[in-house]
């Protein structure tokens, strides 16, 4: 076979593939959509459990397809990298963040920390993201009690490179030496994971992708002892990015309070990157008298009526993004303020030297970072702690397939916005310009990639050069990278895939709807 045939012949493969996680992604979307929708209406007790098998069913053969049209996909051909500057740290924050309501359902915690300095690099940052997603994805749904933990550690290997190791732990059943000899092979699974389902692909495709990283993955463990799985490779040190100032907690004592030891050792670690020290603690009656502030696990308060901090000390509480509700008695308890899990390092660092009086606060350049006190005078909340909303703003949902319309239509009326539907890419082309020369643009476009007339890329990329600057979002049920990438090439914002995810199209609104909903009824005031 000739190299030109041979590359006919992998193209065509990656069309077929293409199009297969797209026919089969599509119905899915209306079953797992459909069955969310249904979640929000009043049913019974048994409704409710057939309800919850129904979508258990459907977001497990959801990971079937994923795993299996990925490993195809990397099977196809050669995987080709595409480096760009990656701060390794939002990396680990973004991977645990989107596993976290996954974790807390199971009533396990994740978290994660860096261990050191870790210099932000040259890497792809999809592909990393995927063997980081992987592993712990695997991890959250082998683990029943306990946690995990995602951690990252630079060593310098010479003046412009440095040997990046990411380990994922784990407190779940745990590996024997037979086991850690195959398990990233094509379809072994240990008993484990046959209980918890799978076709026993995720960790082979991490194997696919370490080998093209030229780095090495494997794991440790014993049997009953949980597992660690790590990944390292070396990495080109990107000299452009100049590191943040960071806020110091040099010379504090700070007590961390939680009957978790994932949460304990996350927290501990975050704090030292900050400058303190740290004290992990299983009881408020722990703490010791040199600690300058405390860190309480609302976990700790559940067998008890009241949230309580420890007497004349600044405390927060750190509570799941679900537990929200528990803010208001936290700080009628006397709390200080409050930290979300997973917690964010720069969040840890910026809010204890609010409640420990600090001046000139200065934080790390991570969004919603800085987080005041309760009783500051406009504090500035970690989104997680809020329901997301972006009510009154305008949205064009571009998407031919009714029941994926009506879908999205009813997620985006849930939240608040005022929604236009167009039924194709011509169609969507219209109304943004006109929405745009009427001098009342939308503050969302939510594009479906594959519609008759005219593609969601297409469409974008006409937009754009005709000058429109309403953010547009893809919505596709291709979820490789390198659609992605084609999306941002196309000139758009963000990225979502079918099945659509109420939490991930929140966090949509929230990035690129509100600011702009906010900022025109400001206007007009």
């Amino acid at each position: 076979m000739t190299r030109a045939s041979r590359i006919d012949r992998l193209r065509a493969r990656e069309t077929m593939l293409a199009t297969l996680s797209h026919e089969i992604r599509t119905p899915l979307n209306g079953v797992l959509g459909m069955a969310g929708l249904l979640a929000d209406t009043r049913l019974d007790a048994a409704q409710s459990a057939y309800l919850n098998t129904l979508r258990d069913c459907g977001e497990h053969l959801l990971g079937l397809v994923n795993d299996a049209l990925d490993y195809a996909k990397l099977e196809a051909g050669r995987v080709e990298l595409e480096p760009t500057p990656t701060d390794v740290e939002a990396l680990l924050q973004g991977v645990s963040e989107l596993l976290s309501p996954r974790a807390h359902a199971a009533g396990v915690e994740i978290a994660w920390a860096t261990v050191g300095a870790v210099p932000t690099v040259l890497a792809d940052d999809g592909r990393l993201r995927q063997i980081l997603f992987n592993l712990a994805g695997n991890a959250v749904k082998l683990t029943k009690t306990g946690g995990v933990t995602l951690s990252a550690q630079a060593y310098p290997v010479d003046g412009g490179t440095a040997r990046l190791r990411f380990v994922v732990t784990d407190t779940g059943p745990g590996l024997s030496g037979a086991d850690q000899a195959c398990i990233f092979e094509e379809f072994v699974q240990t008993r484990a994971g046959q209980a918890a389902g799978g076709a026993g692909l995720g960790l082979a495709i991490v194997q696919r992708l370490a080998r093209a990283f030229e780095g090495e993955v494997g794991v440790d463990s014993r049997p009953g002892e949980g597992a660690a799985f790590w990944f390292e490779a070396n990495f080109q040190i990107e000299p452009a990015v100049t590191a943040p100032s960071q806020t110091s907690l040099s010379g504090k004592v700070i007590a961390v309070v939680s009957p978790s030891a994932i949460v304990r050792g996350a927290a501990i670690l975050q704090v030292e990157a900050s400058g303190g020290e740290a004290v992990g603690c299983r009881s408020l009656t722990d703490i010791p008298a040199t600690a300058d502030a405390a860190m309480v696990d609302g976990q700790y308060f559940r067998a008890r009526a009241r949230l309580k901090p420890p007497k004349r000390l600044p405390s927060l509480i750190l509570l799941a993004p679900e537990e929200r509700r528990r803010i208001a008695s936290a700080r009628s308890g006397g709390f200080a303020g409050y930290l979300i899990k997973p917690l964010r390092r720069a969040s840890v660092a910026a809010r204890l030297s609010a409640v420990l009086g600090e001046e000139a606060i200065r934080t790390f350049a991570v969004e919603g970072a800085a987080q005041p006190p309760f009783d500051a005078p406009h504090p500035i909340e970690d989104e997680r702690a809020t329901a997301p909303s972006a009510r009154g703003a305008r949205v064009l949902l571009a998407e031919d397939n009714p029941v994926n319309a009506l879908l999205a239509r009813a997620l985006l009326v849930h939240a608040g916005c005022i929604v236009d539907r167009a039924m194709s890419g011509e169609e969507a082309l219209a109304a943004a310009l006109s929405s745009s020369q009427s001098g009342a643009p939308y503050d969302l476009i939510l594009m479906d990639l594959r519609m008759p007339d005219l593609d969601g890329l297409s469409a974008a990329r006409a937009l754009r050069k005709a000058g429109v600057q309403a953010p547009i979002v893809a919505l596709t049920a291709n979820a490789f990278d390198e659609d992605r990438r084609a999306c941002f090439e196309a000139g758009m914002n963000d990225f979502l895939t079918k099945p659509l995810d109420h939490r991930a199209l929140a966090v949509v609104l929230e990035r690129w709807a509100a600011p702009r909903s906010v900022a025109r009824a400001v206007a007009a005031a």
